[in-house]
């Protein structure tokens, strides 16, 4: 095993802290105090190319594997920016790229490609539902030629900065199957002709951003939205959710990074009774500690995207290597906010606002306990805990 990142990669990453160089830590304030889309950001990266990086060249992208898009997504949270703005566009191509048919790949990924279509939201939560996919209630009726949607999805993210929407909803009754996973299907949705038939509400969060409930009011969509068999987009989506808790795990482990070289350079620059406090145990152990916990985070995640750019299994290692990322930078975070002390909780130090990234990777996009539960039946074959 090549433990060494090849010149490509690290070619990758520096092209990536150029593009992030250029958007300050106070640009991401701001974007995050006022709620608004980082438009300027998400354009100068899609054109440097690394938003259509996993996009094969056949259509106008790089043709990059995701062990490439873990990297870009980590390097834009180690410059301190918040990937969650970008990274749907790319995970989303697990299920595309996989399941689409080519009308729709011809049709879609060349403006992908380049930035001028976005593909930013992926509706698959529902107040009721919530993890438990299989129960999900919105309704994709056939008609003829098209589909009659009618339900609602809640957390949705950047639905006011997309063109592009990837969404899950049941066309058979959960009481009609034989399997609950059956009947389930996936599209893909141009919001930009939807007209009423989606109506959005936005949903406060600590996080700021473009979070979203929606309402599907007899939205009517062409049959060439489906992506791949009808009752089987629950199978689609799960490439999707593999490639997903690959990037979001880099994404973890920016952030990690970010803070570790945070606490450091603070550390041996504050002066506290004559001496660096980095010279304390009490300040050096965490940090150091969270360091070693984010080294070996970043092994799993980068044997997860491997085995999944090479077509292999890698369900346990994705949803392992998203949840030790996720812990790791928790913990790097904490030591860095400790390492500061009250200088943490001050806006200037930026250390507030990536906490609070941090926190939330432990809960989305699925909670550190439910990746524990599949772990505990599906990889150790323990009995099913809910």
């Amino acid at each position: 095993m090549d433990f060494e990142f090849s010149d490509l990669q690290n070619d990758i990453r520096a092209g990536v802290r150029e593009v992030c160089s250029r958007f300050d830590l106070d640009y991401w304030r701001h974007s995050h105090e006022e709620h608004t889309y980082p438009t300027e950001f998400v354009k100068a990266m899609s054109d440097a190319g690394w938003l259509g990086a996993l996009i094969p060249e056949e259509y106008g992208g790089s043709g990059l594997g995701f062990t490439e898009g873990a990297i870009i997504l980590e390097e834009v949270n180690r410059s301190g920016g918040n990937s969650n703005q970008v990274h749907a566009q790319m995970y989303t191509m697990g299920a595309l790229l996989r399941h689409g048919s080519e009308e729709q790949k011809r049709k879609y990924l060349p403006q992908i490609a380049n930035g001028s279509l976005r593909l930013q939201t992926f509706a698959v939560t529902e107040p009721d539902a919530g993890t438990d996919t299989t129960k999900i209630k919105t309704f994709a009726e056939k008609k003829g030629d098209r589909y009659i949607i009618n339900g609602q999805k809640i957390f949705i993210s950047r639905f006011n900065n997309t063109d592009l929407m990837l969404l899950l909803a049941r066309t058979t009754p959960l009481d009609k199957v034989e399997k609950r996973t059956h009947g389930i299907s996936l599209f893909l949705i141009d919001t930009r002709e939807v007209g009423n038939g989606i109506e959005s509400t936005k949903i406060s969060t600590m996080l700021g951003g473009d979070t979203n409930q929606l309402f599907f009011n007899d939205l009517e969509v062409p049959e060439e939205c489906l992506i791949g068999e009808e009752g089987r987009g629950l199978y689609c989506v799960m490439d999707g959710m593999v490639a997903e808790r690959i990037l979001v795990s880099g994404s973890a482990l920016g952030n990690g990074k970010w803070f570790i070289d945070q606490a450091v350079k603070y550390a041996n620059e504050r002066v506290v009774f004559n001496r660096p406090i980095g010279q304390n145990q009490g300040i050096q152990f965490p940090i150091a500690q969270a360091y070693m916990e984010l080294q070996a985070a970043e092994a799993l995640m980068y044997k997860a995207a491997t085995k999944f750019d090479n077509n292999l299994q890698a369900g346990a290692e994705a949803n392992m290597a998203k949840y030790l990322c996720s812990e790791a930078a928790y913990h790097a975070a904490e030591a860095c906010m400790q390492t500061h002390g009250g200088y943490a909780a001050a806006n200037e130090y930026h250390i507030n606002r990536k906490w609070m990234q941090a926190r939330m990777m432990k809960i989305a996009p699925i909670s550190s306990n439910l990746i524990l539960s599949y772990v505990g039946q599906h990889v150790l074959k323990m009995p099913r805990s809910y």
